[in-house]
């Protein structure tokens, strides 16, 4: 939602009780991130995470009027979380006029804890403050960086999460529960199951809040959460990440390090797997995947081998169309065409059979079939490299990307399934996507990398 934010003008409601449920999965770290916030010049109230990744609620009117900073951290940026504040000014304990949950439990340590004076009327549900999510109380700054699902705002009933939200029975996950209660005068429910009218309102109060900026529906939600690239674990500290951190840029600048380093937060033990890559500048680009990571490589310097550990990594390589991998030296082999921006790449991972694919705007390098099974025809190995690594029941599979020169700059879109490259939708969808979306047909039997998938097919 990076510069892309709703907002609605409010009527007069009650400010005493109302609660707000929100599922977020955050993109960036060490920035103030708003989820909400409801304002009218210097009066309002927010929630937001701060830069040292706490989360605060504020409420303000020419001072503090309640002010909640957790010392718990929130830097998880490869799962969603629960986030429901209750409100209730009235109750007769002042630490319980503002509760907090996070996937069904109540926080309960806070480093700031200034709470509300019994019955204050709240800077919530206030005749002509306009709402917002997604954006600060001025609604021009410190944008949220990731992705939001079923917002819901409550107005005049102070609520349980487990309205919301319940426990999975077999795995003990905290889920989503579709709600059913009175939801008051500036009640909102947001699924955004409409990619044209993301601010449609599905509480049946019509409060439809109006789309800023280039907001765009993604196939990432609570139930089904799907790949990105890991901001946490990368090797070239210098390299960005934006749009849900589904693109990756490097920087030109890295010193002798010759990498930037792009893994995906979900990683492969089994199973079959599918995932797509537009190159937006393909200088020195390298694309794979890599067989277990090690965490504590991140930021540090060596060449581009060093990321891709224990010598079990695979790409293939933009400038000279060879299939690269680590055997402790630079190593590569000849297998397909070169390519550039504009061009999409896609990568096919057989777990099953230990074989590794990859092609050019949808056509399979050297003839490549990833249906073959164990004859892999085509695969990388085929072409000269050494098997894949099988699994040992430590490591794991992860899509990657690299860039091979420190004076180039490489950037790299991934599609895992969203539809999107950036905040362009694929051109028109291939077949076979179970579901999901990419631009050319998906190989017979393989997914898409998502938890849905993982589950059945993984």
């Amino acid at each position: 939602m990076a510069n892309s934010y709703l907002t609605h003008t409010q009527s007069a409601g009650n400010r005493t009780n109302w609660t707000l449920s929100a599922w977020v999965k955050r993109s960036a770290l060490g920035t103030a991130q708003y989820i909400m916030a409801n304002y009218s010049g210097s009066n309002y109230c927010y929630l937001q995470i701060n830069p040292d990744n706490k989360m605060r609620f504020l409420d303000y009117s020419s001072g503090n009027n309640c002010n909640k900073i957790t010392t718990r951290l929130f830097r998880d940026t490869s799962a969603w979380y629960h986030v429901v504040i209750a409100i209730d000014t009235t109750d007769s304990t002042a630490e319980d006029r503002f509760k907090l949950y996070i996937n069904g439990v109540r926080e309960t340590a806070f480093d700031t804890s200034a709470n509300f004076s019994s019955s204050f009327n709240t800077n919530m549900n206030v005749s002509g403050h306009t709402s917002v999510f997604g954006v600060n109380q001025e609604g021009n700054a410190s944008y949220w960086n990731g992705y939001m699902s079923h917002v819901a705002l409550v107005d005049g009933a102070t609520l349980a999460p487990t309205v919301f939200g319940e426990t999975d029975s077999t795995s003990g996950i905290w889920k989503f529960k579709s709600p059913s209660t009175t939801w008051g005068t500036n009640g909102v429910h947001l699924k955004f199951e409409n990619s044209a009218a993301l601010g449609t309102d599905s509480s049946g109060q019509s409060n439809t809040y109006t789309v800023n900026g280039s907001l765009r529906q993604s196939l990432d939600t609570p139930s089904n959460v799907h790949a990105t690239w890991n901001s946490l674990l990368r090797r070239n500290s210098t390299a960005s990440f934006a749009y849900g951190n589904t693109a990756q840029t490097t920087n030109s600048s890295h010193q002798a390090d010759r990498t930037a380093s792009g893994f995906t937060t979900l990683g492969m033990t089994k199973g079959k797997w599918y995932a797509e890559f537009k190159m937006n500048a393909a200088s020195y680009t390298i694309l794979g995947v890599s067989c277990d990571i090690n965490s504590n490589q991140q930021g540090s310097t060596g060449n581009m081998y060093s990321f891709i550990y224990n010598n079990k990594g695979f790409a293939y390589y933009s400038q000279d169309g060879k299939a690269a991998y680590n055997n402790g030296s630079n190593q590569f082999v000849t297998y397909g065409n070169t390519y550039a921006t504009g061009d999409i790449i896609g990568i096919a991972l057989d777990l099953d059979n230990y074989k590794l694919y990859f092609s050019k705007n949808g056509v399979w390098q050297n003839s490549g079939d990833p249906t073959s099974g164990s004859t892999g025809t085509g695969s990388t190995e085929a072409a000269g490299t050494p098997a894949l690594p099988t699994f040992t029941g430590d490591n794991e599979y992860f899509f990657c990307h690299a860039d091979y020169d420190q004076s180039a700059q490489s950037q790299v879109f991934a599609n895992f399934g969203s539809g999107y490259f950036g905040t362009t939708a694929i051109a028109s969808a291939g077949s076979n996507g179970n579901g999901s979306l990419f631009e050319y047909d998906v190989p017979s039997g393989y997914y898409a990398l998502n938890t849905k998938n993982i589950n059945t097919y993984g």
